[in-house]
């Protein structure tokens, strides 16, 4: 992943190995949170990927950084905009591409000078440059949190003393940010794009000082599902509430699940007790989860569960190692058939593949129940089954959880995809009014064409998608495409793309006519 860090003792300026020191402290850190980072993410849209596109923008502000040491013996100015350079290329997402706003407004003043009075300048010109590069901003947000960063190094100082009030600014706004957005009252949870910007700054303060910063908090994480009444429920969310933290009760009919932080995990237990009948109660001790999460991750077994249309389909993950859950036509699986096959995959930590936007919420709280049986749910928001081809294919079970998960994120984010479906009546679409029978090209969801041939839409969405340029098509083709409908495409991506290579796969039944994919 990255480099490895020598030990540092506190600066009084940031030079250009500090900031080289800073990158990739701060990739390691967002390495470690991102699935956390990503379970947090309700705002603007919880589509649990917040985690993950910051540590791609980190990564790719990381290697522009090793870039340019590799090349030659760069100063702080070239060190600071080649971090920012490369976050800009590379940002990923809403938080991702504030992240890069963000250093992008540091470098300016960074490149002046790496003093204490430097940093405080350069964190508020941050905040300011972030805020007006959102047309609306929002308060409670990963912009909250960095102004209120930077308001609390004042007018500058020391290096290392900066940089820690950078960093307690920074948590002290993070902890109000679910009083400022209801939203995150509801779910009861912090800002995810903040909680990522309190990881940055950490590493930050951990570069300056030599030192991790220290974490206050709960010394438990109290997870059980709860048979009660709804009354009990309601006495029990008071008490909860009053024990600890980051509470969360959810559930109905007589069937809840309830997570607390806690110090005092004995008494979140009896809590469920009195108010009900509690199982598959885990309990997790922050510190030693800590300490032992990288020897964990490497002796665990993963499973990869993918959401496939066909036989075809199901067959090919099944060969790569993946329990698969087949979709039938107008009937999408529902959050128990997922659950089912996280459960069926027997291992200790799973990939969820749900290969479809319509799929998010029963995917997202089907992983949310097999975390409180004690298995670790990553959940990819793969929209299309060539999302989750690609990222079958970078799946590797042997490294650690969050790098194959990032990998797969990655692989999954970078692939564009369409499919080719018959219109069953006549309708208003986005290309215009499509009848009956008409062929409907769909790219992103959207409909791009309308046309009468089903080879001819195909080669026309085709050329669509590779006028942004692409290395890889994929297609996926069912049993009932018109013949010759795969062999037409691949000639006509070798006759007007000579770099572009081409991978077939058949769907068999239940499967769209086609569906394309292009990395």
């Amino acid at each position: 992943m990255s480099r490895a860090l020598p030990p540092f003792e506190e600066l009084v300026e940031l030079d250009a190995e500090a900031v080289r020191s800073w990158c990739a402290r701060a990739l390691d850190a967002l390495g470690r949170e991102r699935e956390e980072i990503d379970a947090i993410n309700v705002y603007p849209v919880a589509d649990g990927d917040t985690g993950t596109n910051l540590y791609l923008t980190a990564e790719a502000a990381h290697q522009a950084v090793e870039a340019v040491f590799a090349a030659s013996a760069p100063d702080t100015a070239e060190t600071v905009r080649a971090m920012a350079h490369g976050a800009l290329l590379g940002a990923r997402g809403n938080s991702g591409t504030i992240l890069s706003q963000l250093l992008r407004g540091m470098a300016g003043v960074l490149a002046q000078g790496g003093d204490g009075d430097h940093l405080a300048r350069a964190l508020a010109e941050a905040a300011s440059a972030a805020r007006k590069a959102v047309a609306h901003p929002v308060e409670g947000t990963i912009l909250t949190v960095a102004s209120a960063a930077a308001a609390a190094c004042g007018a500058g100082g020391g290096l290392v003393d900066v940089a820690r009030k950078a960093h307690e600014g920074a948590r002290s706004a993070l902890t109000a940010t679910p009083g400022q957005l209801d939203v995150l009252e509801r779910a009861g949870v912090v800002d995810a794009g903040g909680r990522g910007l309190v990881t940055v700054l950490g590493a930050l303060l951990e570069t300056v000082t030599g030192q991790a910063p220290a974490e206050d908090g709960p010394a438990y994480e109290v997870i059980y599902l709860l048979e009660a009444e709804d009354a009990a429920v309601e006495l029990l969310t008071s008490r909860l509430d009053a024990l600890g933290e980051s509470l969360v009760v959810v559930g109905g009919d007589g069937l809840w699940n309830v997570h607390v932080h806690v110090d005092d995990a004995g008494a979140a237990v009896e809590a469920g007790v009195e108010a009900g009948r509690p199982h598959r109660i885990r309990i997790t001790h922050f510190a030693a989860d800590a300490d032992s999460s990288t020897r964990r991750a490497e002796r665990a077994q993963r499973a990869v569960v993918a959401v496939v249309p066909g036989e075809g389909l199901a067959g090919l993950c099944a060969e790569a190692g993946a329990t698969t859950v087949r979709t039938r036509p107008g009937e999408p699986p529902a959050g128990d058939e997922l659950l089912d096959a996280i459960r069926r995959a027997h291992a200790r930590e799973v990939v969820l593949l749900p290969n479809d936007t319509d799929l998010r919420q029963a995917a997202a709280a089907a992983a949310e129940r097999a975390r409180a049986e004690g298995i670790r749910v990553a959940l990819i928001p793969t929209r299309a089954a060539v999302q989750g081809i690609a990222a079958l294919a970078v799946h590797e079970p042997g490294r650690r959880f969050d790098e194959d998960v990032v990998a797969m994120t990655a692989a999954a984010g970078a692939t564009r995809y369409a499919e080719l479906a018959v219109a069953e009546r006549q309708s208003f679409t986005s290309a215009g009014v499509c009848q009956a029978g008409d062929v409907l090209g769909l790219i992103e969801g959207d409909v791009a064409v309308i046309g009468k041939d089903l080879h001819q839409t195909a080669r026309t969405v085709l050329d669509r998608m590779l006028s942004a340029g692409g290395e890889l098509v994929t297609l996926v083709v069912a049993d009932d495409a018109p013949p010759g409908l795969a062999p037409d495409l691949e000639a006509h991506v070798r006759r007007g793309y000579l770099a572009v290579d081409t991978t077939t796969y058949h769907a068999g039944t239940g499967a769209p006519p086609l569906l394309i994919g292009v990395e």
